[in-house]
């Protein structure tokens, strides 16, 4: 396992790079959205519609923040369940999506799409979204203002900390890191 920097937007060599296991800080732009924004895409893509933010080599972290507290960029920031976004994924990815962030094994749709389309799923620390916020320096809504805390927001972050759970190549450390803890112990 290797720890790497990355900084967003995505591109191809960088993906090809990353393999599961691997730690990476992530520097540059985000985005947030979860259930309800997630929805909303599918309708515009259903709809033929615009998007309201260009995917192509985006990140989207599945998080619904909480009220940033005096002083503070945003609150509490950890990610939520992937799955739950499962439905639309693919469709997002063919738009150029090329990686997200959550918590959670991702679905064989998913994994086959993250394949097809050379993107990349990282995991983020469930419980420590304090931790999570403390790196992310800008916040702006962007999208969708009328869902609050589901609103798609743009991030600044630095040194966003986060694991490759599923690379392009369909490693999934969900899998593969059980088995390979058997196999050590």
């Amino acid at each position: 396992m290797n720890t790497i920097n990355i900084t967003t937007p995505l591109d191809d060599t960088t993906i090809a790079g990353l393999k599961a296991g691997d730690r990476v800080f992530i520097e540059g732009i985000i985005y947030t959205a979860r259930d309800a924004a997630h929805s909303r895409l599918r309708e515009m893509i259903n709809n033929n519609e615009a998007l309201p933010i260009d995917l192509r080599g985006q990140v989207i972290y599945y998080v619904g923040p909480t009220p940033a507290a005096e002083g503070r960029v945003i609150g509490s920031a950890g990610p939520t369940t992937s799955t739950r976004m499962d439905i639309v994924t693919p469709m997002l990815l063919e738009k150029g999506l090329k990686g997200m962030i959550g918590k959670g094994d991702r679905s064989k749709a998913v994994i086959d799409a993250i394949v097809r389309n050379k993107c990349v799923y990282f995991a983020a620390v469930g419980g420590a979204g304090a931790l999570i916020a403390s790196s992310i320096v800008e916040t702006e809504v962007v999208a969708f203002p009328e869902l609050g805390t589901e609103a798609i927001r743009r991030l600044k972050v630095k040194d966003f900390p986060a694991i490759v759970a599923i690379d392009a190549y369909g490693n999934n450390l969900y899998m593969n890191g059980p088995n390979e803890y058997l196999a050590r112990k």
